[in-house]
């Protein structure tokens, strides 16, 4: 296919924007994309991320853009993929030591880490979104924006742009599963539901048989499911669920703090120490007009990232590998980019996808309301996701699913409504702080250390 469609990357300053850039070449046949606009408030990080997508991009015809403003990066734009980090690397780093400071696992997406990035996130990517409705009317907006259930759901709410969410880690997942069992990806299927980093796999199919207890009987198989030591054998067993990694958060919070104090350090902190090393030697090659090498930097980097991922949660181990690492990073089966690329190539009428997705829950599960976004397997094609059914969730997981869906639900009213009051009974509901007072002193302790994002909700 030829055409003449524009795809905008806001957040396009992110270090995974150059995987994004390469699934879009590898599909453009497929949904002939003619230019990628990279939007970032850091404009010099969408101008280094450019220099290596136009490395990525060569001999194939796709413009790689840096507008200057918000409006000029939207206007026209078919899809919308949004991967912003509001506060950056550095205000995630923040927010997990505060959590660590006050006695909870520091995490950017759960409990008092996730709170802080969703309450600094939801009014910009409401803004965002409501440009997206003016310059953009009919375009997709892909969220991958964490956390991705939650600003989804803020963004069905309080706009009318399209948008569906998306997230790696249920495919993950998934890949990991037929791995561990030594079996062909394309002949399983996975029965999963939840809500976004709250997910389990229920079932486990092989060319249309039930093979769960294959995955459940050996101690080595279900260990093999996930990048570290996360979950003891005997609770997947128990649970007869297979949950997703962020599942550790609720089920093992003193053991991730645990972890993290004995490492001195949280993940944030590492991956801001890790990025500062990229992007001074992305800088110094592409100046010196070395664009491959700093490909191959930027390879190395993911390679590294990847290695660590989750260890130092689950094993306290601080320190990213320093080995060689051979694999290609832009060639893996899984990663945001396939599912945003896999999205855009469906919605644009490409082809009819299955896929796993956060969206409006309508009547699939039954216990949550119909305005909620959930995450669960859908079939997608150029009219829209059409979720499956789910039915009933099993009651081992049905009060942790109903509260962190409430926690979200006020999260979202906190910002738009800029109370404070809802934003510590938010965290009140959250399960992993669940009282009154810690409450309190963490959205008083998150406001005071960032005062520019989140000083609306000053008492």
């Amino acid at each position: 296919m030829t055409g003449n469609m524009k795809i905008s990357v806001l957040g396009g300053g992110s270090v995974r924007t150059p995987l994004l850039i390469h699934g879009l070449a590898q599909a453009q046949s497929e949904i002939g994309v003619s230019e990628i606009a990279l939007f970032d408030v850091d404009s010099c990080r969408a101008q280094l991320m450019a220099a290596l997508g136009n490395e990525i991009t060569k001999g194939r015809g796709i413009r790689i853009t840096t507008p200057g403003g918000l409006e000029a990066a939207i206007d026209g734009s078919k899809f919308v993929v949004s991967s912003i980090r509001v506060g950056g690397m550095a205000g995630r780093a923040r927010d997990e030591r505060i959590a660590i400071e006050h006695g909870y696992a520091g995490q950017e997406t759960t409990g008092p880490g996730g709170f802080a990035m969703a309450l600094r996130t939801v009014p910009a990517a409401l803004e965002q979104a409501r440009m997206v409705e003016r310059h953009a009317p009919g375009a997709w907006l892909i969220n991958f924006t964490n956390p991705a259930g939650l600003i989804t759901q803020a963004l069905m709410q309080h706009t009318g742009v399209r948008v569906i969410g998306i997230c790696d880690t249920p495919s993950e997942l998934f890949h990991r599963i037929a791995w561990a069992l030594g079996e062909p990806f394309e002949k399983m299927q996975f029965d999963y539901a939840g809500l976004n980093h709250l997910g389990w796999v229920r079932r486990v199919l092989l060319r249309g048989g039930d093979v769960t207890d294959r995955v459940l009987i050996e101690d080595s198989t279900l260990r093999r499911l996930y990048p570290g030591d996360l979950f003891d054998p005997d609770l997947i067993r128990t649970l007869r669920l297979i949950p997703t990694e962020y599942v550790f958060f609720y089920y093992s919070q003193r053991k991730a703090l645990h972890n993290q104090n004995a490492s001195g350090a949280t993940r944030g902190e590492e991956i801001l120490k890790l990025n500062e090393e990229l992007v001074g030697s992305l800088e110094r090659l592409v100046a010196a007009g070395e664009p491959q090498r700093a490909l191959d930097v930027y390879k190395q980097y993911l390679n590294r990232r990847n290695a660590s991922y989750m260890r130092l949660e689950a094993n306290a181990e601080s320190a990213f590998q320093q080995g060689k690492h051979d694999w290609d990073p832009f060639e893996g089966a899984t990663g945001y980019h396939r599912i945003a690329v896999d999205s855009i190539a469906a919605l644009s009428g490409a082809r009819i996808h299955p896929a796993l997705l956060n969206v409006r829950n309508g009547t699939t599960i039954d216990e949550l309301a119909p305005d909620d976004v959930v995450e669960v397997p859908c079939e997608l094609n150029q009219f829209g996701p059409k979720p499956l059914p789910i039915g009933l969730l099993p009651k081992t997981i049905e009060g942790l699913v109903t509260a962190v869906k409430e926690y979200e639900r006020l999260t979202i009213r906190a910002a738009v409504e800029k109370s404070f009051d809802l934003a510590r009974l938010a965290l009140l509901t959250n399960p992993i702080v669940g009282e009154w007072e810690p409450a309190t002193s963490l959205v008083r302790a998150l406001v005071e250390s960032d005062p520019r994002n989140l000083g609306y909700l000053s008492n």
